[in-house]
């Protein structure tokens, strides 16, 4: 079994966390399960209120893991009572032993929580390829469950527990009101490395104490998908594990909204907007090795469709990544990034800005261009990279981070 490694914690981790209300009907707990690290914790088991509402978005990889095909049926359950996350295994590419194992964990977890096993919701984050133990479980999900609780240590150590090559835990939390009554939502993520944005972009849990049927539930969610961890980037690979799911207990007791456009749920989207764009900034802060956070902003493109795929361009690209990390205000690397995106683009229309020192402007480097200026853009840890295409109203905004030797460091020894 691998003992812990504990890799220096990212420049860019927030300085505290957040204090973290309890959630009426969710409540948490943690445990050492031995799942691939020993002297840490592995396993977070989460009980919810009978009743509860389950929405999730999931990996578009075509080789999904064991337990993302079994929370796609799940959500088809009439309420969601027990989520049961592990770190250290994934569980993917296991063939029929990965469906056994999800399998045997949805039993001892629903013996645990008593309920259905199709209640029960399972993720696995970690190495690709090894076939899980689920028999680590027994008697250990039994104890989460007699002991969880939904204080901030609970909360922290939920975060702390999902975590793989993080390093540092990542959690918001927001209020907002629906049709005047207060309703909070609290929120956890992890991941640092095989980050891409499709569909979902890591694994995260979000849980509500708002009355919301799974449907409303559902297009929330993957509205504020879109707009966040769609928009996040680490390294341009998606993972086989993705899994984001939003969990609402109804305890709020507010009154039913039947229409996700309702505009009594316009602040509680909002709320839950920020909650995921924070966890997904957090999730780009935490890039395995990163030294720098960096916004491209792209702006003037023919669409807002377009306008991203160029932005992932110059966000996904080795070489602009690198000129980051090294502070080299290098704005043709961004040239070369919009131009191999396939999107429309006027070379002679193109203008480019690091922080508000713009650098290039119709086709030619600007003629006012101070090289001391930029480079000290690029000594600030946060570095947005701006872009007007000079072609229309389309716009977009992704995040990432830029590329060191600790990335290569970190992931040629990751099976080690």
């Amino acid at each position: 079994m691998s003992s812990a490694k504990s890799p220096p914690v990212s420049p860019l981790a927030p300085e505290s966390l957040p204090d973290f209300p309890a959630i009426r009907g969710v409540a948490l707990a943690t445990a050492q399960a031995g799942i691939r690290y020993a002297g840490r914790t592995d396993v977070l088991y989460v009980a919810l209120a009978e009743g509860t509402q389950a929405a999730g978005v999931f990996t578009r990889s075509k080789c999904p893991s064991a337990p993302v095909d079994w929370c796609r049926e799940a959500l088809a359950s009439p309420d969601a009572r027990a989520l049961v996350v592990n770190s250290g295994n994934a569980n993917a590419f296991t063939g029929a032993k990965g469906r056994e194992a999800v399998a045997l964990t949805a039993r001892i977890a629903a013996a645990a929580a008593g309920c259905p096993e199709s209640a029960i919701f399972i993720a696995s984050t970690g190495v690709i390829g090894e076939p899980l133990d689920a028999r680590k479980f027994e008697g250990v999900l039994a104890d989460c469950a007699a002991r969880a609780a939904g204080g901030p240590e609970a909360w922290s150590a939920a975060a702390q527990a999902i975590m793989t090559t993080d390093t540092f835990p990542k959690l918001a939390t927001r209020t907002a009101e629906i049709a005047g009554v207060p309703v909070r939502i609290n929120g956890i993520a992890k991941g640092a490395g095989m980050i891409a944005p499709d569909m979902a972009t890591m694994l995260s849990f979000v849980f509500t104490d708002a009355a919301l049927s799974q449907g409303v539930l559902q297009a929330l969610l993957s509205a504020g998908t879109g707009r966040s961890f769609n928009c996040v980037t680490v390294d341009g690979d998606t993972s086989t594990s993705d899994t984001l799911m939003l969990f609402a207990t109804g305890a709020a007791a507010n009154p039913a909204v039947a229409d996700p456009a309702d505009p009594r749920l316009a602040g509680f989207q909002a709320a839950l907007d920020d909650l995921l764009i924070e966890l997904a900034q957090l999730v780009a802060k935490d890039g395995e090795g990163a030294r720098k956070f960096v916004t491209v902003a792209v702006e003037g493109a023919e669409s807002d469709a377009s306008a991203h795929r160029i932005a992932l361009s110059i966000a996904n690209s080795p070489l602009v990544k690198t000129a980051v990390a090294g502070e080299d205000a290098n704005w043709g690397r961004v040239v070369m990034a919009v131009g191999k995106a396939g999107e429309p683009a006027d070379r002679d229309r193109l203008a480019i800005w690091f922080g508000d020192v713009r650098v290039a402007v119709a086709g030619a480097r600007d003629p006012d261009y101070s090289e001391d200026a930029a480079s000290a853009v690029m000594r600030e840890p946060h570095v947005t990279v701006r872009v007007d295409l000079g072609l229309g109203q389309g716009r977009a905004r992704v995040w990432t981070c830029d590329l060191t030797k600790g990335y290569i460091e970190i992931n040629g020894d990751y099976r080690s």
